[in-house]
């Protein structure tokens, strides 16, 4: 079984441009202290969500010195925001050697998109960050964590080699769906820390029973 931990912005969110972001940063200190967890542990997989612009200015540099890797997965509608993830960006992360996958075009929950909204999240955002980062998109992140059946069943379609949720879980390692943990600002390296070691506790069994209603639904 493998841990995987979902950042997404570091530092202060100065602007939040939608309700509820804020509590989805956290601080520099407690990242490093929660990448500290991660050294020598092939069971933790990192990602970053959002492509905020501090995954290059922080995130890479800490994860540098920690020999770590992570898979970042931008926003192609945020590319040209200069509090998000550049081009440039993308293309140094891939060459420092992290992965690089989609969230989207427009970080729109995916379940119940019309036909061309899908074409836009799934394929088009696919396409623009393959281009712009210099190698193929392979795996994707649910924005807002939302999916069901019929949303599995197009991202499969749709030839994406993993998917990932934010299930709060732990995962099967090689599985297709992949349960994360979101770290937010309530949390700690304590916190994080209990998470690791802890055995599966009553709220993972129900997020993993939830996560079952989700995929059938």
């Amino acid at each position: 079984m493998i841990t995987n931990l979902c950042f997404h912005g570091i530092g202060v969110c100065t602007q939040e441009r939608e309700d509820g972001e804020a509590r989805y940063w956290i601080t520099s200190d407690v990242l490093r202290g929660i990448l500290d967890l991660a050294h020598d542990r092939p069971d933790i997989k990192l990602s970053f969500d959002d492509g905020n612009r501090s995954d290059a200015d922080v995130a890479l540099p800490a994860l540098r010195e920690r020999n770590l890797s992570a898979t970042f997965f931008a926003l192609a509608g945020r590319l040209q925001d200069p509090a998000s993830l550049s081009p440039a960006d993308l293309r140094e992360l891939r060459n420092k050697g992290m992965g690089i996958g989609t969230h989207g075009w427009s970080h729109i929950p995916w379940r119940g998109l019309s036909h061309d909204d899908a074409r836009r999240e799934f394929v088009d955002a696919r396409e623009a960050l393959s281009e712009v980062s210099g190698g193929e998109i392979l795996d994707a992140a649910l924005p807002l964590g939302r999916y069901d059946r019929r949303l599995l069943s197009q991202l499969r379609d749709a030839s994406y080699r993993t998917v990932f949720t934010s299930d709060r879980f732990r995962a099967r390692s090689g599985s297709w769906l992949q349960a994360r943990y979101s770290v937010t600002a309530s949390d700690t390296v304590d916190t994080v820390r209990a998470v690791l070691t802890s055995r599966a506790s009553v709220p993972e069994v129900r997020n993993f029973t939830a996560s079952l209603v989700k995929r059938i639904r």
